[in-house]
């Protein structure tokens, strides 16, 4: 055995990252995402690096599996049961709307309401029952949903985070009534308040369950036919990994797995480089997603909307994504204007210029067009020579619609789509409170180093930090990852009220259920670290702030760790006002041994960086352009825009009034000059 291989699935791209244990060197490649399968692609990547089983200490992967069934409606036939009266919790949902201007919109839940259904039950908010659960009424509604071929069920009634016991009943007697339903209570997925995020997040893993545990069984029986044996894990949306069995119990957390291990592998290599402060951009071919990294900690959201009225509450790193990818496709609206995206070529037909089959022009045929791309590129996963005409003749034919010429139209389509990221890169920063002159941008992705350096000077932030292998970075942060459980529950009530010896319980109770799930997991760690935290605000407050806390502390200890929190985010406290604890958190986090270690720093090189060549490049107008070899570029070399660095998985674009130099961790740094 000898190395870790992460493997992320995008829309388009199937990414591998290989690092050994035995001195061989790292090995990336991409090939082609196979939608209808992806399983397929990552088989197809393994054999595409020659790698056999026995070299194999770990398979992390990355997967879209879940986003994508969301986003497309394609899960499970699932039904909900709620307590009488909150049959419409779904479409009630919050007093928000999908536009800013307007009041219409469209909301189409992941559970129709001839599949919602009521129960007599009812506890209050301390857990004590008010109503018994109505048994007979219960199998009355089984029998309906067996009449209706559902393959999954949630069950969620209210205030069942103070008292599980309705939830639990009602589960067994499901199961009683058909063992092959899959089965999901709302308190065993998040428990904590909040009914209605509580319920939607109950309603994604069960409309996910049954998919993505056929998903997992798939990819396990191939990978052992294959020969691999050992555990796989999946990287989650927290940061963390999972074990692939336990994948259809924990799909929810799943949802944004990919983008996930990109921002966990930015935060370390950025931290390598010096840089807490960063935003990532991670632009492949369908998508552009971004982060924020404060103090080289990922910033972590506990509730996270999919869709208009589809919430999450699960923790996961906070990633925002556009439909901005090097697949986006640019077309005019009614109104004659330009337009590029969300629309994508995906990876089935794709790009103009891979010869798959697309007639409609992409940023990646604009690209070509304007020379950035090297036109004998074999880029597509096919190995073939791009179609340099076809996608000059797909960008012409939107240019004469506009009454512009070819490399007006390419340009103004990359200014469409850098305006976009670039939006979205102020809305995670300076619409925050947040000055992206102290940041850096991480910029990776099959497209990301190709446009960072526009999106730097657009929005002002200070560096763009290209990574070694930028195009497979979300794998190579599955390689990188550590084994991760969250746990939380509600215990809303005010510090004075609070029965100590009930808290210690509860964190004991948390604790167990730590050190259980990680050792049920099988995945091989060196330690395992608990920490605990508190959402706490004072009584009246909407919104709670996260506090870390022990297990012990007292009274007086966990005031004033919140008045500490909350002097620091606010400059003040409300002296006459009583603190209320809302959430008791605890995580697990597992330290994986893995071959993805961090690369030492490399003294400078004295040596002058050479191109390998010289190509028209088009900004604003051609420049004679030299091209680099990314290999070719030693810790210390430095040298002006504009500039072409070309490596197997992307192409780093250094314009004219830009500058360049190399880390001493082989991460190109470039700057406006």
């Amino acid at each position: 055995m000898a190395g870790t291989v992460g493997i992320d699935v995008g829309g388009t791209f199937t990414d591998l990252y290989f690092s050994g244990s035995d001195g061989r060197p790292h090995q990336i490649l991409k090939v082609p995402s196979t939608p209808h399968d992806p399983s397929v692609g990552l088989l197809a990547a393994l054999h595409a690096a020659g790698l056999s089983p026995d070299e194999l200490d770990a398979i992390i992967h990355g997967t879209t599996i879940a986003t994508n069934a969301v986003i497309e409606r394609r899960g499970a036939r699932c039904a909900l049961i709620t307590t009488r009266g909150f049959r419409d919790i779904l479409e009630l949902g919050r007093r928000d709307r999908p536009t800013m201007y307007g009041l219409e919109g469209a909301h189409e839940p992941l559970v129709p309401r001839e599949l919602r259904f009521e129960v007599d039950e009812r506890m209050d908010f301390e857990g004590q029952v008010l109503t018994p659960l109505d048994e007979a009424g219960l199998h009355a509604v089984a029998q309906e949903l067996q009449a209706r071929g559902v393959e999954s069920v949630v069950i969620s009634f209210m205030h069942a985070y103070a008292n599980t016991a309705h939830e639990d009943r009602a589960r067994q007697i499901l199961a009683d009534f058909n063992p092959a339903w899959e089965l999901v209570t709302a308190t065993s997925v998040v428990r904590e308040y909040y009914e209605f995020e509580r319920t939607s997040t109950a309603v994604v893993q069960g409309f996910l369950q049954p998919l993505v545990a056929r998903y997992a069984k798939n990819l396990a029986t191939k990978l052992k036919d294959w020969g691999y044996e050992r555990e796989v894990a999946i990287m989650q949306s927290n940061g963390g990994v999972a074990p692939l069995r336990q994948l259809g119990q924990r799909s929810a957390y799943i949802v944004r797995s990919g983008p996930a291990a990109g921002v966990t592998a930015a935060a370390l290599i950025a931290a390598e480089s010096g840089f807490s402060h960063v935003i990532t951009g991670d632009m492949g071919g369908t998508s552009f997603d971004v982060a924020v990294i404060i103090h080289g900690k990922p910033e972590v959201a506990e509730l996270t909307n999919l869709d208009f009225r589809i919430p999450l509450r699960l923790p996961m790193i906070d990633v925002h994504t556009i439909g901005a990818g090097g697949g986006s496709i640019a077309y005019l609206d009614r109104g004659g204007m330009l337009q590029v995206g969300p629309r994508s070529a995906g990876a089935v037909p794709g790009p103009v210029a891979y010869r798959r089959g697309g007639t409609e022009p992409t940023v990646t045929d604009a690209n070509v067009v304007l020379g950035r791309i090297n036109p004998e590129s074999r880029m597509n996963g096919d190995g073939k020579q791009l179609d340099v005409d076809g996608a000059r003749h797909a960008v012409a034919g939107l240019g004469q619609k506009m009454g512009l010429g070819l490399e007006e139209t390419a340009e103004a389509m990359l200014a469409v789509v850098n305006q976009r990221m670039a939006g979205r890169m102020r809305l995670m920063s300076i619409e925050r409170g947040l000055d992206p002159r102290d940041f850096a941008l991480v910029a990776f992705g099959g497209a990301g180093p190709m446009h960072g350096g526009a999106l730097i000077r657009e929005v002002g932030v200070s560096t763009m930090l290209v990574p070694q292998y930028p195009g497979v970075l979300c794998a190579l942060g599955c390689a990188y990852a550590d084994l991760r459980y969250d746990i939380s529950q509600t215990v809303e009530k005010r510090l004075d009220a609070i029965d100590m010896q009930e808290l210690a319980a509860v964190f004991e109770r948390q604790r167990a259920q730590a050190h259980t799930q990680v050792q049920d997991s099988q995945v091989p760690v060196d330690a395992v670290v608990i920490s605990h935290a508190a959402d706490m605000a004072y009584a009246g407050q909407i919104h709670a702030l996260r506090v870390p806390v022990q297990p012990g502390m007292g009274r007086t200890e966990l005031e004033q760790a919140f008045l500490d929190v909350y002097r620091n985010q606010f400059g003040n406290t409300l002296k006459e006002i009583a603190v209320v604890l809302v959430n008791l958190r605890t995580v697990a986090v597992g330290s994986r041994s893995t071959a993805a270690s961090a690369r030492p720093a490399v003294p400078p090189s004295k040596a002058t960086p050479q191109p390998i060549g010289r190509r028209p490049v088009h900004f604003g107008r051609w420049h004679d352009t030299p091209v680099y070899q990314r290999e070719d570029l030693l810790p210390g070399m430095a040298f002006e825009g504009p500039a072409i660095i070309e490596q197997s998985d992307t192409t780093t674009v250094v314009e004219p009034d830009m500058a360049l130099v190399v880390d001493a961790h082989s991460n190109l740094l470039v700057k406006v000059k």
